[in-house]
């Protein structure tokens, strides 16, 4: 595996979700995204792990934090109990709210989404360019849930992958049809913690690579060449690995995973102590669990308490969700 840069595993401004579609607009003309909403009775067949009521430390206890993610102060949090997808919310699965509701997500309104570089598949002229600072990420027109690399890629073969190209708006649409909800932040990391208090990862505290890989991130030289140690250029099926103590599979790498609050650094010193629900506003939501995209060498987080944020209409190549819904009494 490569060496962590000095500064702390990630280089100045780094991040590893894309920029905001914001920036893609000024490289390209888009239409504005317009306000849908779905029915609920949706049939959501996702297999559920019941999570217990608790207490757990919230934060970086490993000492890899990111110090503008905000993953401090640590800080006790109880929780009630919930039930939450032991998998992200896959392809089959998001084209199942589709063919009932006829939804549009915004990267088909807008017209493109952020596709990570080596994973385009368009004609040249859907190619908008790459974001500033970023310039793995470029914008392609047609690029969107079912098309993950442009209008020339197709989903066959990928049923039981992590759908991607969702924004925040789009996954609370699915979550309106299924009469679910997005994950709390705080929820979201006492459930991929598996039950293991302070551990830096689903499993523990040994390392990725150790004795086998344990998650789907980079391996090589990123951007420009994947080894394809563990098998996947982008996503993996969502079963891929091992479950964590409380069943979840692939809580880290393979996909960010959108959550309900919006990001703030600093929110972690004023928290309320039980069931928090994050900020009471601002500009962008909270993304957890890294992705394919993820390498040591400049962005570690795919740990238990790395943060990730980005406005509520951007979508990605390799950000999804999954959904939670209170313990039925």
């Amino acid at each position: 595996m490569a060496e962590r840069n000095d500064d702390g595993g990630c280089g100045p401004g780094c991040t590893c979700a894309p920029p905001g579609r914001s920036q893609f607009l000024t490289i390209g003309s888009a239409r504005p995204a317009e306000p849908a909403t779905t029915a609920g009775g949706g049939r959501h067949t996702i297999e559920q792990a019941v999570i217990p009521a608790g207490t757990f430390v919230m934060g970086d206890s490993s000492g890899d934090r990111n110090p503008m993610d905000g993953e401090l102060p640590q800080h006790p949090v109880t929780l009630d109990g919930f039930e939450i997808d032991v998998t992200a919310v896959t392809n089959d699965d998001y084209a199942r709210f589709v063919a009932d509701t006829g939804y549009r997500t915004e990267a088909a309104t807008f017209g493109f989404s952020a596709v990570f570089h080596l994973a385009v598949d368009a004609p040249d002229d859907d190619v908008m360019g790459s974001a500033s600072g970023t310039p793995w990420w470029v914008g392609v027109r047609g690029a969107d849930w079912s098309h993950p690399g442009g209008r020339n890629s197709t989903l066959d073969g990928l049923g039981d992958h992590p759908v991607v190209h969702i924004s925040w708006n789009d996954a609370r649409a699915y979550c309106a049809w299924a009469r679910r909800r997005l994950p709390t932040e705080a929820e979201w990391e006492y459930a991929a913690r598996g039950g293991l208090d302070r551990a830096k990862y689903p499993w523990g505290d040994d390392e990725v690579d150790a004795g086998g890989w344990r998650a789907n991130i980079w391996q090589g030289e990123f951007p420009v060449r994947n080894t394809l140690e563990d098998g996947f250029l982008t996503t993996a099926p969502v079963r891929s690995f091992e479950r964590n103590g409380y069943g979840l599979w692939q809580p880290v790498g393979n996909v960010w995973e959108w959550c309900a609050d919006w990001f703030d650094p600093r929110y972690y010193g004023a928290s309320p102590a039980q069931n928090p629900q994050g900020p009471d506003g601002g500009g962008a939501r909270v993304l957890r669990g890294g992705s394919y995209l993820c390498h040591i060498s400049y962005c570690n987080r795919y740990r238990n308490s790395a943060r990730s944020q980005n406005t509520p209409d951007s979508s990605m190549g390799n950000a999804g969700f999954r959904t939670v819904a209170a313990v039925s009494s």
